[in-house]
């Protein structure tokens, strides 16, 4: 069994990371941030490209692909920290895609699919959604609330922007009443959201363990590079071992989501946890193994370690969702045992 990308979804990820390398780099990235806007320029490059919509259906306008194209993008975004909103974007048409009627697909599935009339996604309580990235750019907001979720046109609600550790990417605390509720699928929807997500906190993790690996071989101390130290080599181990298991996770929900969406609600939920906790524990150890100039606001490993704290709060943490895998388990083996 080959389980090897096939030759399209190798060129998805040369072309994202051939363009990210270039129209995303570290001082871009810090320039958006410290300026609180996005790089317009990367997305309509994003864009021109199909982006917003590789995972929607040709006949909303998208590219018709999976989700494991979209998990090859998004990992590729997470590892560059570019700032756009294709993550908001994807989970708003993944949602309105599983769960909303044939008028509301033909509604808002083009404008997101374009990136010509964004969206995003919140997990609201009495209404209230805390922490909705993108939200004040967005044309329309889904809401999820108790297992239902509603769509909202952005010019109804009410959107407070937040400041928040992660300075990356923009948030707000949004307030809707009323809205279309969405009386199809919500869950598998929101599932793959989440593994949206998780893709982008793995890429995440790679970079920062690609920049703790490639300082510990340069920087020296007493004559010998410090990652021949077995404190060091031992902690870049432990990064690999975090990141991998999130890829590893992350990739078999992406096929699960496309090829058996019976084990989709579990491999989701394994894959967000995985991956947020693989991106917190990484990224603080590539703090760690750079030393004191890790810790400094010049250098740019404080931006990889915040979107992964933000990240990891979005959608559920990985608490609840390692609760999730463990009551999916348990109904799993009742009803083994029942058989």
């Amino acid at each position: 069994m080959n389980f090897d990308f096939t030759d399209d979804q190798q060129e998805i990820k040369r072309t994202a990371r051939e363009l990210l390398a270039q129209r995303a780099t570290p001082e871009k990235v810090r320039e958006a941030a410290e300026a609180g806007r996005y790089d317009a320029a990367l997305w309509t490059e994003m864009c021109d490209l199909g982006w917003p919509g590789i995972a929607i259906g040709d006949e909303h306008g998208g590219q018709g692909l999976g989700i494991v194209e979209l998990v090859i993008l998004l990992e590729e975004l997470g590892f560059a920290l570019a700032p756009s909103p294709l993550l908001s974007n994807a989970a708003a048409g993944l949602l309105i895609d599983a769960a909303g009627s044939d008028e509301q697909r033909a509604r808002w599935l083009e404008g997101i699919a374009s990136g010509s009339a964004t969206g995003t996604v919140g997990i609201a309580r009495d209404g209230v959604a805390e922490l909705v990235p993108d939200a004040a750019e967005a044309a329309v907001i889904v809401l999820v609330e108790d297992g239902a979720a509603s769509v909202v046109e952005a010019a109804r609600a009410e959107i407070e922007p937040r400041e928040t550790i992660d300075a990356t990417r923009r948030y707000a605390r949004v307030r809707a009443s009323g809205g279309e509720p969405l009386h199809g699928d919500v869950a598998a929807g929101l599932d793959r959201a989440e593994v949206a997500l998780a893709a982008e906190l793995t890429g995440v993790a790679q970079r920062a363990m690609e920049m703790a690996v490639s300082y510990v071989k340069e920087r020296k101390q007493f004559g010998t590079p410090v990652g021949a130290y077995q404190a060091v080599s031992h902690r870049c181990a432990q990064m690999l071992l975090e990141t991998e298991g999130a890829r590893s996770a992350t990739y078999f929900a992406a096929w699960a989501a496309d090829a058996d969406p019976e084990r989709l609600a579990l491999g989701a939920s394994m894959a967000k946890a995985a991956a947020a906790d693989a991106a917190r524990h990484v990224t603080a150890s590539s703090i760690q193994a750079h030393g004191g100039i890790g810790f400094t606001w010049e250098h740019d490993l404080h931006w990889f370690f915040k979107r992964a704290h933000a990240d990891a709060a979005l959608l559920g943490g990985a608490r609840e969702h390692r609760m999730r895998v463990a009551r999916i388990a348990a109904a799993t083996s009742r009803a083994a045992a029942a058989a």
